[in-house]
């Protein structure tokens, strides 16, 4: 599928199916961002992944909010993780930036994809 046409559809499929990503409700929404989805590794820390319109995906490893609340804010406890990212957006990653023009996605924050700790597989 390399060099086909991603959509943030198909990116959310992904993340969620093969990985286990899903809604992050109590995340700040930054600027022109268009989803924020986590993986939850544990109780106390996950991976954060954002999607903004212009196609940018950024994302950290840190503190869950219910594990650690205050160190979360304060963002203390943030990890490199970026082949774990990698891995997790396989051919979704481009070289090349290729501008998108991407809206929110509704269903981003429907209560479905929301993702808690007691939905982490063991």
């Amino acid at each position: 599928m390399a060099g086909a046409w991603k959509t943030l559809e198909g990116l959310k499929r992904h993340l969620h199916t093969k990985w286990g990503f899903g809604n992050h409700f109590v995340a700040w929404t930054d600027k022109g961002q268009v989803l924020s989805w986590r993986k939850l590794a544990d109780f106390n820390d996950q991976y954060h992944l954002r999607v903004f319109e212009d196609g940018e995906i950024c994302g950290h490893y840190e503190f869950t909010p219910e594990g650690h609340p205050v160190a979360h804010f304060t963002e203390k406890g943030e990890k490199n993780k970026k082949a774990d990212f990698l891995k997790f957006l396989g051919d979704f990653v481009v070289e090349k930036k290729h501008i998108s023009h991407l809206v929110m996605d509704p269903d981003a924050f429907n209560p479905d994809s929301e993702l808690t700790i007691d939905q982490v597989k063991k």
